[in-house]
């Protein structure tokens, strides 16, 4: 089920599902820990005797957030007991609390008394075992908390702050379905404390006039002791919940339209996907660096795993958007992130925990009996690629200064040190995480980093390491070309695999990651051998229904929905795929009639996002509903970048300014 209106600050993230729900609390980093296991954290009122939960299906909804800000707009409306909800969401942007501010609108004419109810299925630090929740009197809120994680429940009115109705209890053992059960006749049993697997449930009495309406602010205040979170309570009743909320609201539309961005060649949709792309993204970002790929615990079902972790390479691409953006301070964290957890012979391993530390790897180290490197060669590649885009744009140069042996010089020695006989990269797992061999992919991504060494070192006055990089880049070029371009099909290999006898076997499978070739700057956009290939790509791999988009590759086997047609279905649409192709369109765009020829794509991303503006990995191609993990960075990142290359070129183009904070580098 798809992860829908996110609200966080770096520090505590709280995800919701379609049916606002809250399924997910990270805390103390992005994606480290979720402290509900993916359990649905109840919400429901009491009208008059009558009682419903919001994911009861009487209910319409409508999950969006305020312009341009991280605070959420939500409607529910359930016309059989005859009330509306108006719901804000907010993570305050310094501190980690979250906070929901609902006001309750009578539609039946009549005074109404109504109790509202909010559950809390926490799993301290993801695990039930060992966990405490209790009532506490002297803040008049209740705390569920293990080891070094406490959690504080309470809210304020419009007369009074504190709880009215609580109770705690067992949770998911033997009959115990939870204490959410407990409300559903408008009482709670005022269980004072309750240990183990545990949930709590808490209530507040609301009184409406004839066609009136109330409201309350609810918030949960996170910490590491009792003391803190008992702090923290008291600095929201001395500060009003409104006012961090307000406070919060002003903060996050500083930051995302911080920037003189002239959007008017781009439909105003289009500039209100952008920003809402940033916000979004920033959410799976935490403030210690680590870029998060996803955090939808609900692919767990599927997979077993999260997308919970830092890839080097998603990290990277993202940290282009924020690049290009004006979000230096992001990036800046992002490569600090990466230069701590770089190996020391110059390259990254698989993924890695928000906390720096190795993750979850399905890589071996050892096949066919044979030592081997358990990485995909492009992370450590795009990393040194992107630090040189940020330089190009920051000229940062006291913060390169840390970076250049651990980011630019060990990672460049490395990758000439890991080629085979031809200057090719040897082999190593590709960006999709299906193949071992060599990839077009990584060899772009290779002789992208390789020029962006050499012109670090030429930089630093390193003239002998800048010709070493130089000669290594041009070499894999040759290489490329020679190994990897069929003339006969006026197509690239997508991977090939070095024979005994030192040839190489060709996997011909068209596969969108071929724009890899002119993305990062081993030809250029307008190279005949690029024009052939991205047509190709476009179309073989467009999604021939009325749903469109471009998938992956062909026959594409990753949650495929179609097996029997694939002239026309090739795979799944994917954001990013069909986002490359309007990266192509811009980059080879001479004239603005020309460049509109990018816009179709955005406008299919466009519509493909939810009311929200979220974005997910694919889509089914028949309804277009979301599959995989939603939010995905990775989307937000390339609309960013798309949206930023084509207001650069339109500046190019016209000669008019756009406003975009790389203008004077990128238009180089």
């Amino acid at each position: 089920m798809p992860r829908d209106i996110p609200v966080g600050n770096g520090q505590l993230l709280v995800t919701f599902d379609d049916k606002y729900r809250i399924r997910d609390i990270y805390y103390p980093q992005v994606g480290l820990h979720n402290h509900t296991g993916g359990n649905v954290q109840r919400f429901g009122v009491w009208v008059d005797g009558q009682f419903s939960w919001i994911e009861d299906d009487a209910w319409t909804r409508s999950l969006r957030y305020k312009p341009d800000s991280m605070i959420t707009e939500v409607r529910l409306k359930n016309q059989q007991i005859g009330i509306e909800l108006l719901c804000n969401d907010a993570v305050d942007y310094h501190s980690p609390v979250f906070f929901r501010k609902v006001t309750i609108v009578d539609l039946h004419g009549k005074p109404r008394n109504v109790r509202v109810f909010f559950h809390q299925d926490i799993s301290v630090n993801g695990s039930p075992v060992g966990d405490t929740a209790n009532y506490d009197p002297s803040t008049s809120s209740l705390i569920h908390y293990k080891d070094d994680t406490y959690f504080l429940i309470n809210a304020c009115d419009e007369l009074r702050c504190g709880i009215d109705h609580w109770t705690t209890g067992t949770k998911r053992l033997g009959d115990a379905e939870g204490t959410w059960r407990d409300a559903e006749d408008g009482q709670l049993a005022h269980n004072a404390i309750a240990q183990g697997s545990v949930d709590s449930t808490v209530g507040f009495n609301l009184h409406l006039s004839a066609n009136g309406s109330s409201t309350l602010i609810y918030w949960i205040a996170v910490g590491n002791d009792y003391q803190s979170v008992k702090r923290l309570n008291q600095k929201i009743l001395e500060k009003t919940p409104q006012r961090m909320m307000d406070r919060t609201e002003a903060y996050w539309r500083l930051w995302a339209c911080k920037e003189p961005v002239q959007f008017s060649p781009l439909p105003e949709p289009v500039r209100d996907m952008y920003v809402r792309s940033q916000l979004i993204l920033r959410t799976q970002i935490d403030n210690g660096g680590a870029i998060i790929a996803a955090n939808d615990s609900d692919i767990t079902h599927f997979s077993g795993d999260t997308y919970s972790y830092m890839w080097p390479r998603d990290g990277a691409l993202v940290a282009q958007a924020l690049i290009l953006a004006g979000h230096g301070e992001l990036s800046r964290a992002f490569f600090r992130f990466c230069a701590d957890v770089i190996e020391d012979n110059g390259f990254f391993l698989h993924k890695y925990n928000p906390a720096g530390r190795l993750a979850s790897s399905w890589h071996p180290w050892m096949m066919d009996g044979k030592k081997v490197l358990p990485i995909q060669q492009d992370e450590t590649a795009l990393v040194l690629w992107a630090l040189r885009k940020h330089f190009l744009v920051y000229r940062d140069v006291e913060f390169i200064k840390a970076l250049y042996t651990p980011l630019i010089i060990n990672p460049a020695r490395w990758m000439l040190e890991h080629r085979d006989h031809n200057g090719l990269p040897k082999p190593s797992w590709d960006l999709w995480e299906e193949r071992y061999g060599i990839h077009t992919w990584t060899v772009a991504a290779t002789i992208g980093a390789l020029k962006a060494a050499a012109d670090f070192a030429e930089d630093m006055g390193a003239h002998d390491h800048a010709s070493e990089f130089t000669e290594g880049a041009e070499r894999m070029r040759g290489a490329l070309m020679r190994q990897m371009w069929v003339e006969s099909e006026q197509r690239f290999a997508r991977t090939a695999t070095l024979l005994d006898d030192g040839t190489y076997r060709l996997d011909m499978t068209i596969d969108a990651a071929n724009c890899a070739l002119f993305a990062f700057d081993a030809l250029e956009a307008d190279h005949p051998a690029i024009m052939a290939e991205v047509n190709a790509i476009e179309q073989r791999l467009t999604v021939k229904t009325p749903i469109g988009g471009v998938a992956r590759y062909e026959r594409d086997y990753y949650h495929q929905v179609e097996h029997d047609n694939i002239d026309d279905v090739p795979g799944n649409p994917w954001v990013i795929c069909t986002l490359w192709i309007a990266q192509h369109k811009i980059a080879i765009a001479k004239t603005s009639d020309e460049l509109q020829k990018a816009l179709p794509y955005l406008d299919w991303t466009l519509h493909r996002s939810r009311d929200s503006g979220v974005l997910a990995e694919q889509y089914h191609p028949y309804t277009g509903e979301a599959i995989s993990v939603s939010p995905l960075t990775w989307s937000h990142a390339t609309v960013m970048t798309v949206v930023l290359q084509y207001l650069l070129k339109h500046a190019q183009i016209t000669g008019k300014p756009s406003g975009v904070v790389a203008e004077l580098t990128m238009q180089d």
